[in-house]
């Protein structure tokens, strides 16, 4: 079935502006003029009022009454902190209930997942660190998918918080420890190690916000 040249403008757009967020081509808190958008991407206003209503929904912009949109604010400590916080108390112990819960076909699923992201990327581009960041986001929720608790599920999904990460992380180089740390999950996952896979989350995480915080 051909997609719909409307819809396919309009996922284009939503990309490019999103895009241009994420890598701090639109600065965080800035406000964005839409005129200003549409004649930068040779596009009417429309697509962009639609992806901004889209990027909304994902907090990456916000829309003040009689102001229009702006560009949400980086993520402070405290809320770094804070969502690190919130994953330690879902992620490990899910991790260790994936593990108990795994067959050969969430197996086969896992390692398809790890092997879209066999090593680190060769440099930070954008492109680049996308992709990363889209793998470690789709990792974390298979791993919650496979313990089976869709509220878990849902409260990891409403925090955005790859979103929030990748544009706090963006030219912050640090694939290669996460590449290692998701084998050291996956490898307890398959071996059907609750101990083992509890910790290796906690002990991922834990890094994680240690590097960022070291940054800020």
């Amino acid at each position: 079935m051909r997609i719909p040249t409307r819809r396919v403008l309009a996922d284009d757009v939503y990309e490019q502006i999103r895009a241009l967020i994420m890598s701090d081509g639109i600065a965080p808190g800035a406000r964005v003029n839409i005129d200003e958008l549409a004649r930068q991407l040779d596009v009417s206003p429309t697509p962009v009022r639609e992806a901004l209503a889209r990027l909304e929904s994902e907090e990456l912009v916000s829309r003040l009454p009689l102001r229009g949109y702006s560009v949400t604010d980086l993520l402070n400590r405290k809320q770094v902190d804070d969502l690190y916080a919130l994953r330690l108390l879902l992620e490990p112990p899910s991790a260790a209930l994936a593990a108990g819960r795994m067959t050969a076909e969430f197996v086969e699923l896992i390692e398809e997942e790890l092997a879209t992201c066999p090593s680190a990327p060769a440099d930070d581009a954008y492109d680049d660190y996308k992709n990363l960041t889209a793998h470690d986001q789709r990792l974390h929720e298979l791993i919650l998918r496979i313990a089976g608790n869709e509220a878990v599920l849902q409260s990891f999904a409403k925090t955005h918080c790859h979103l929030h990460l990748f544009r706090l992380n963006f030219q912050q180089p640090f694939g290669v420890q996460t590449i290692t740390e998701h084998r050291a999950i996956v490898d307890a996952l398959v071996a059907r190690d609750e101990v083992r896979a509890s910790a290796a989350m906690t002990a991922h995480l834990e890094v994680a916000r240690a590097r960022l915080l070291d940054r800020m």
